[in-house]
């Protein structure tokens, strides 16, 4: 019964792909398709930079050896390619039909693990070149092209084509999207898929802020799930596990995630860096998790990348959230000083196609806020979020851990995330 229960679950997810990317071997191979403004700018690049098509021709090879199931890999050639990116960039994250209303977020990040399943693969040409990984989507002008494929995408997930009462329909019947609940704004508001994705809520009430007036109190940006705290040390530099060697050790510089311009990239000395994982389902609108007065703000194009594998045991692509990839991706931040307890460094972070990070018009340097007042929000899919403290902040995580005693529970926007104790 058990392998049963498996296969059906592996079948299920494995027609994910061909089904809402509208994929069939049929369709892929049926004479030449007129392709789509953003796949003949990739067809143009290609000729244009011979190297970038020969690497994309083994990463594609890599992806079917690894994978050769056609269902679950339709695109394992260039042609197949192409027809692929023609329907990636008008995809409607939705669930398909007969597939479970509390799989359909499944389902979206399936789509977007796929996509960057096929430029993902290690290739030898680009080892030892200084990128996060030597794999196609970190490669200029390859890169520049896959931002502008997420910039695309986001043009049409804020057209009415985006949004039907169908589409509604299926994230309404999944309750991890917490629309039965009634926490969000009228359904009404919502004519693009962005709009539904960047909702607001119907209320404050919705979201209390924990210790309002307790300054020492930071609350969390937004509905996610902590990864825990990482030390800066003496030369801002943090232990991710890759990066720059120094005495055997690889580490990446913390003032690498702000402007270079920056007055504030060396301030974080000795202090400590968290972060904070927003999964498709969350609430997409992030807040201010200390109080005070915005002294620089700024917003940073770079890569739309994400890390994937293929696990063959459960039939579906998987992340990974290894550390260090926020310090070449699509970012935002503010920097607030708290008096008491120093400069704090606010990061939105894109993941993936999520490159459209936004911040509210009356966040501007200058202006004072309150803990848990609007900050800004991203469009579309999982995103991240950085928060950087001073030694003399004393920050110390609160957040409740899973029983294994390694990774977080997950938390709403406003509850409790950690206190600032001081200098010691």
């Amino acid at each position: 019964m058990k392998t049963t229960i498996k296969k059906t679950k592996i079948f299920t997810l494995s027609i994910f792909i061909a089904v809402s990317l509208n994929l069939s071997a049929s369709n892929i191979f049926a004479g030449e398709p007129k392709h789509e403004s953003i796949t003949t700018e990739l067809i143009e690049t290609l000729d244009k930079y011979p190297e970038i098509k020969e690497m994309l021709l083994k990463s594609l090879e890599k992806a079917k050896s690894i994978n050769p199931d056609i269902v679950t890999n339709p695109a394992q050639d260039l042609k197949s390619y192409y027809s692929y990116i023609d329907n990636a960039s008008k995809l409607i994250p939705q669930q398909i039909l007969d597939v479970p209303a509390v799989l359909i977020r499944d389902q979206i990040l399936q789509s977007i693990c796929y996509f960057y399943f096929l430029i993902d693969q290690p290739l030898t040409e680009l080892e030892n070149l200084g990128y996060f990984n030597n794999s196609l989507q970190y490669y200029p002008p390859f890169s520049g092209w896959l931002q502008h494929f997420a910039q695309t995408w986001g043009k049409f997930l804020s057209t009415s084509e985006s949004w039907t009462p169908e589409t509604y329909k299926q994230f309404y019947d999944d309750p991890q999207f917490g629309l039965q609940i009634e926490w969000y704004e009228a359904p009404s508001n919502w004519t693009t898929f962005n709009e539904f994705f960047s909702k607001n809520l119907r209320s404050p009430c919705e979201r209390p802020i924990g210790c309002a007036n307790s300054p020492s109190i930071v609350v969390s940006p937004a509905d996610s799930e902590p990864q825990g705290v990482w030390p800066i040390d003496e030369n801002s530099n943090i232990n991710f596990g890759k990066g720059l060697t120094v005495k055997l050790a690889r580490y990446y510089k913390v003032g690498d995630l702000l402007a270079k311009d920056s007055k504030y990239k060396d301030i974080f000395a000795n202090g400590l860096l968290t972060h904070t994982f927003l999964n498709v389902f969350d609430y997409h609108r992030y807040h201010f998790a200390v109080g005070g007065t915005v002294i620089e703000k700024k917003i940073i194009q770079q890569n739309v990348a994400l890390e994937v594998t293929w696990s063959e045991e459960e039939g579906k692509y998987i992340p990974i959230d290894s550390e260090g990839w926020q310090f070449s991706q699509t970012r935002g931040y503010v920097i607030v000083d708290t008096d008491e307890f120093g400069i704090v460094a606010l990061i939105p972070m894109g993941m993936a196609q999520v490159s459209s990070v936004n911040f509210e018009k009356n966040v501007t340097v200058g202006t004072k806020h309150n803990k848990g007042d609007k900050l800004g929000y991203f469009l579309f899919g999982g995103s991240d979020f950085i928060m950087l403290f001073q030694e003399k902040a004393g920050f110390e995580i609160m957040v409740q851990q899973n029983e294994d005693m390694k990774t977080y529970k997950h938390i709403l926007m406003g509850v409790k995330y950690g206190v600032m104790k001081g200098e010691k």
